[in-house]
């Protein structure tokens, strides 16, 4: 049994769509194998913060976001100190590269949606979905096994609309692939959504991957190489070993899709 654990970078406003900042959304999937990722990616996962951050006063779970990381906000203030944020920067890699797990990312360049599609404009957020969904269950059914979806809840309305989109792909197929070969492997036709006040090991690495992610996908689309920063690092570690591919080694079409 496998999980998917998905994050966004982005907004699926195509109104924003002219403005450089906001020309794109991207959806990363973290793909663990479920028993793994209960026992040991929890336990490193817990352990790394235990190492680095005190326990909050208020008792509540710490929970790894990635913009309060980089900018050492509360609960993350002692990565304010360049010594310890080095530290904390090396085991997280460390962590990052060493776990074992699969990444699928769907990147839109909603501006560029627009002008294609001039009548017809599918909803950016189902449309980076089902493109996922796809590669999920053509790995899935690669290796002959089931799975299922965890990703962040986005708000009452947003939730209902997503979910109402994850059980049409099951019940109907898309273009590209029909009901069969997704009820053969996801496990349930329902899509499971969390805040990140849940702590769940999963959504916080997918969290930390998907800005990453989108940054190689961006520079592979531009012809440029990898930042050369922070998440630059992670990228690379994505490249290397973690992106989904074909047999031949291809990642573009399996671990990385650029829409439209």
């Amino acid at each position: 049994m496998y999980r998917m654990f998905v994050d966004e970078v982005g907004h699926a406003d195509l109104r924003a769509s002219h403005d450089p900042k906001q020309r794109h959304l991207s959806l990363t999937g973290v793909i663990f194998n479920l028993t793994y990722h209960d026992t040991k990616v929890t336990e490193l996962v817990e352990r790394l913060k235990a190492r680095h951050f005190p326990p909050r006063p208020d008792g509540a779970p710490l929970v790894f976001h990635r913009k309060e990381l980089v900018n050492g906000n509360f609960p993350f203030d002692a990565l304010r100190d360049p010594a310890k944020k080095e530290e904390f920067d090396g085991h997280l890699l460390w962590l990052l590269r060493n776990l074992e797990y699969v990444v699928i990312s769907t990147t839109i360049d909603k501006q560029e949606h627009l002008n294609r599609y001039t009548v017809w404009h599918h909803h950016p957020y189902h449309y980076c979905q089902e493109v996922l969904l796809e590669r999920y269950a053509m790995w899935l059914n690669r290796r002959g096994e089931k799975g299922d979806v965890y990703a962040e809840s986005r708000g009452r309305r947003e939730d209902f609309l997503l979910k109402k989109a994850f059980r049409f792909i099951y019940n109907n197929g898309t273009s590209h692939m029909t009901r069969d070969k997704f009820q053969l492997c996801l496990a349930q036709n329902d899509l499971k959504l969390y805040r990140k006040t849940a702590n769940l090991a999963g959504l916080q690495i997918a969290d930390l991957i998907a800005h990453p992610s989108f940054k190689v996908m961006l520079a592979k689309k531009n012809r440029q190489a990898i930042p050369d920063n922070f998440g630059g690092r992670i990228g690379r570690i994505l490249e290397d070993s973690k992106y989904d591919r074909s047999r031949t080694g291809q990642i573009e079409g399996f671990g990385r899709k650029w829409l439209p």
